[in-house]
């Protein structure tokens, strides 16, 4: 069972509705059976192929759908353009063991909210769920660094020639220390647990962060934070 923190999102509303999309039988299970015992998630449908997830999610209707890479039919790459299309469109999360960076970046390119490695466990899918239909943008830690390592080698910093110091100054220290686990690729619901505050909370701090480095997304602002040094300046207790 989840925590109160974590039915915040959905105790005031309907349930989230989830599709999911997996050629294995046994992995669309296992996933199910996490689901139906969080509270204000409903698993609506599954398919076996992309093609089969797109059929199902225009019928259905879904908040969110989980959608593996590699499927026979139409692969989960290939579904997404057309899972985002549907009116109204489902927030898409990758939900893979494959997570080298070709895929990761596909997979957000083409628009998927986020990435979620099947290894994670049964808390990390739940939260992943509920961050994805608020909207969040979703990444397994260590596909954040695979991004951001990315990102790193092909010098893409967004916000034009600005250093990070320079779009680091009107940061407060609270947005400074929100910033730097963005970097973690931590979601609103694990920041506002870390910090001890509120999930809108988190969320207006995020936004202000965007607006005032300059960043189009949560990866780039990642991105900015290990520019920064806040990553280190983490790790070292700083």
């Amino acid at each position: 069972m989840t925590d109160q923190a974590d039915s915040v999102s959905t105790a005031a509303g309907s349930a989230i509705r989830v599709l999911l999309a997996d050629d294995e039988q046994m992995i669309r299970h296992g996933v199910r059976l996490i689901l139906r015992h969080a509270d204000g998630i409903e698993v609506v449908g599954e398919a076996a192929n992309g093609a089969e997830a797109v059929r199902l999610a225009a019928e259905q209707r879904p908040d969110v759908v989980l959608l593996d890479i590699r499927m026979p039919v139409c692969d989960g790459l290939a579904a997404i353009e057309q899972l985002l299309a549907l009116d109204p469109a489902p927030q898409v999360v990758m939900l893979t063991t494959f997570g080298d960076e070709e895929n990761v970046l596909r997979a957000l390119a083409a628009g998927a909210t986020g990435f979620l490695l099947k290894d994670e466990g049964p808390q990390e899918l739940i939260s992943a769920v509920r961050a994805a239909a608020a909207g969040d943008a979703v990444l397994s830690p260590g596909v954040t660094g695979t991004v951001i390592q990315r990102m790193l080698r092909g010098g893409g910093a967004g916000a034009g020639a600005a250093g990070p110091d320079q779009r680091l100054a009107g940061l407060t220290a609270r947005e400074r220390e929100v910033l730097g686990m963005l970097g973690e690729g931590l979601s609103n619901l694990e920041i506002s647990k870390r910090l001890g505050i509120g999930v809108g909370t988190v969320k207006t701090h995020v936004g202000s962060i965007l607006d005032k480095t300059g960043s189009d997304s949560r990866v780039q602002a990642a991105l900015l934070a290990h520019q920064a040094g806040l990553m280190s300046q983490r790790a070292s207790g700083g």
